[in-house]
């Protein structure tokens, strides 16, 4: 004579047939992908205009992170990139107080100069290995000079298109910002406007420009961040 199940028994296979189906089958999976492969981030903050505005949906690419993390091969990071990170955790600028809670946000800047690149801004012109950056996405803000500094291994050089004066922290505040504490490429806007975000940003195949007579005055600028709020799902890290 075959025992018929006890509630507790009942009750066993209740939780394991929600395991299998809500987690393994729907929580599990989504988790997966929004940490490995790709997950929305919405922009919030003047400091990309006039290419982003705040409210712009992107799509957040992780898996060019993973890839260059575990040795694969990846064209990450690429110059003129759109790229989510968070602010050097040594500088001051890169906090902000939410709900009495001190943190580093995630941010949207431009990456402008890769690991080994020479940067420096002359007479307000942002200058990479010796040549002028042509940037046809930037608005008529003024660049104070900066003297050329070489951006160490495993670590980029970004700047927000709005050059207007208090728009926009960025490596010209906080130095160059390391790999490791970046979420990825966002070079997709999926909505206002959906479209790839021009990368454009590439030194002209011409000679280095000559040293000009007399640089431009510098001009003290007072900067503020542009934050992005990233959703993502449940056991989401950014490692």
């Amino acid at each position: 004579m075959t025992p018929t199940p006890t509630g507790d028994r009942a009750r066993s296979g209740s939780f394991w047939a929600f395991w299998r189906v809500w987690v393994l089958g729907g929580l599990l999976p989504v988790w997966l992908f929004t940490t490995f492969v790709a997950t929305l981030a919405r922009v919030d903050g003047n400091s990309m205009h006039p290419t982003l505005h705040s409210g712009d949906l992107l799509l957040l690419l992780k898996y060019p992170r993973w890839l260059r993390a575990w040795g694969l091969p990846t064209a990450y990071p690429r110059r003129g990139d759109l790229l989510i990170f968070k602010a050097p955790a040594d500088s001051p600028y890169s906090y902000e107080t939410l709900w009495g809670v001190r943190h580093r946000p995630y941010n949207v800047k431009r990456v402008l100069a890769l690991p080994g690149d020479t940067v420096a801004i002359e007479d307000g012109q942002l200058i990479v290995n010796g040549r002028p950056l042509a940037e046809s996405y930037v608005n008529d803000g003024v660049l104070n000079d900066q003297p050329p500094l070489r951006v160490p291994p495993g670590k980029v050089w970004v700047m927000g298109d709005n050059r207007l004066v208090g728009e926009s922290l960025d490596s010209r505040v906080y130095g160059s910002v390391d790999l490791r504490d970046a979420a990825g490429p966002a070079n997709l806007r999926l909505w206002p406007d959906p479209g790839w975000v021009s990368r454009s940003a590439t030194p002209p195949a011409t000679a280095p420009r000559p040293a000009p007579a007399q640089s431009a005055s510098s001009r003290a600028a007072a900067e503020d961040r542009s934050s992005l709020h990233h959703r993502r799902s449940r056991g989401d890290r950014r490692g």
